[in-house]
């Protein structure tokens, strides 16, 4: 058993029960797996806010991904593919994962092979600031492939 104002030791559940009565505190288990298992005498409501204020200070600290899109068809131009190319540089340098998309309308359908070619080249522009994460896949009428970002050398 530890605790504070407690000589930290063995001691039997009763004896250490009355201990924490008599402080008008509280006996947590702490480690049910050691040998013999490890308690504290603690103020528990205290205990519990502190544990809640530590989950949620390592839930702030965690990294949200963001991913951006970019949609463009089959028979995308140069200057349009250049102006997507330039977002999609800024979002990658953000942090920020890109998906881009070539979408198909109507008969559009049977260039698949031009979508995958823009998609390709998209990602070959791209090899700089960030690593296919997911190739061209044709979903429905759509084909998609996801971009994240390259970690910064620090």
């Amino acid at each position: 058993m530890v605790g504070e104002n407690i000589e930290p030791g063995i001691y039997n559940f009763k004896e250490a029960l009355t201990m924490a009565e008599n402080l008008e505190l509280d006996l947590v288990e702490i480690s049910p797996t050691a040998n013999p298992p490890v308690c504290r005498i603690v103020d528990y409501k205290k205990f519990l806010y502190e544990l809640k204020k530590k989950q949620k200070e390592i839930k702030a600290k965690t990294a949200k991904v963001v991913v951006k899109e970019i949609r463009m068809g089959p028979q995308t131009d140069e200057h349009d593919f250049n102006f997507k190319l330039k977002h999609a540089r800024s979002f990658l340098q953000e942090g920020a994962k890109v998906k881009v998309e070539v979408f198909f309308r109507g008969r559009s359908i049977v260039y698949k092979d031009q979508g995958e070619i823009i998609l390709l080249k998209f990602a070959q522009e791209l090899m700089d600031f960030g690593k296919v994460e997911k190739l061209p896949l044709l979903e429905g009428k759509r084909m998609i492939m996801i971009i994240a970002p390259k970690k910064a050398a620090v």
